[in-house]
């Protein structure tokens, strides 16, 4: 699989603040990368810096092969989180100026325009003014603008804010269909449960450094410490105490309405479950075994605190 786009040891620093410190990431090319990181931790400097809008101090950003250069842009659609669209104009000639900075000309863009009005259903605003538009309505003007040229790379920024759950779903299935047909998305969010449904891989910055980067189930199976709940039926007592010598950690669950008693425990290694299974299959029938693998939220909540200690703890002596 080839990579669309490198960020290779990038360091940015404002006055009295340091916004990346020798930030490094790969994003393959067909794929949705979270970009993610709680607020001040550099994702906005970066995105920056890949939008040619500001360069960096020291590393360098490779796209497609070679280092980014201005031409480049016009590959790359990027919709910002704070949003602008001229209030006074009628969306229609708004969306086909902005299509027409992208090189489309004015036949192309009307064209292509009135079909994704039509394909999100917002036919009835060509003629209206921005300031009419909610902001949902607004943003979805903006995500048409973003996409309406088929750049190779997509950057969104928060791009379901404003956006009830139908309209944010529609949105992500959108984003979804235009990584199926070829499209690099890099998606940044505070939204882990779209991350969960919409990212293939992440990176995590917070106080401008790269502290986690990783495929998204890897990460949910390696953050998950082995631990597995297990449904069945028979004396629960029985199995308890027939599991625990041979596990870490133990939690009955207690007994649903359908006769299924529950259990959850931490294997001291992976390949230990068939001996526990085999144990548990002689004390109680089995009807269920399933890892328990943390969220996107428990990961980063787990990963930032301890990143935050290990910045505070001073060096030793």
């Amino acid at each position: 699989m080839e990579n669309i786009l490198q960020v290779e040891n990038v360091s940015k620093a404002f006055t009295n603040h340091v916004a990346l410190d020798d930030v490094s990431l790969v994003v393959p090319e067909g794929k949705v990368y979270g970009l993610l990181g709680p607020n001040g931790a550099g994702k906005t400097t970066l995105i920056r810096i890949i939008n040619h809008i500001t360069a960096p101090d020291s590393g360098r950003v490779v796209f497609d092969g070679h280092q980014l250069t201005a031409e480049d842009i016009v590959n790359i659609g990027y919709l910002p989180e704070e949003r602008g669209l001229y209030k006074k104009m009628k969306v229609g000639d708004q969306a086909i100026f902005f299509a027409r900075l992208k090189g489309l000309s004015k036949a192309e863009a009307t064209k292509a325009l009135k079909e994704w009005f039509e394909r999100l259903e917002i036919s009835s605003w060509w003629d209206k003014k921005v300031e009419e538009l909610s902001k949902g309505m607004a943003q979805k003007v903006q995500f048409i603008v973003t996409v309406l040229h088929r750049p190779r790379l997509l950057i969104f920024d928060e791009p379901f804010s404003g956006f009830d759950p139908i309209n944010a779903n529609v949105l992500k299935r959108e984003i979804l269909k235009l990584r199926d047909e070829g499209a690099t998305v890099i998606f940044s969010t505070h939204n882990m449960a779209s991350v969960e449904e919409l990212c293939d891989n992440i990176t995590l910055i917070n106080k401008s450094h790269n502290i986690l980067t990783g495929n998204v189930a890897e990460l949910r199976r390696r953050f998950s410490d082995n631990r597995y709940e297990l449904g069945f039926e028979g004396d629960a007592k029985q199995l308890v105490a027939t599991i625990q010598p041979m596990v870490r950690i133990i939690e009955p669950m207690g007994t649903d309405r359908d006769g299924i008693s529950r259990v959850r425990f931490s294997l001291n290694a992976p390949d230990d479950s068939r001996e526990v299974l085999a144990a548990a299959n002689a004390a109680a029938m089995l009807r269920t075994f399933n890892p328990l693998l943390p969220s996107m939220d428990e990961i980063f909540i787990r990963t930032v605190e301890d990143s935050n200690s290990q910045l505070q703890t001073p060096p030793a002596l």
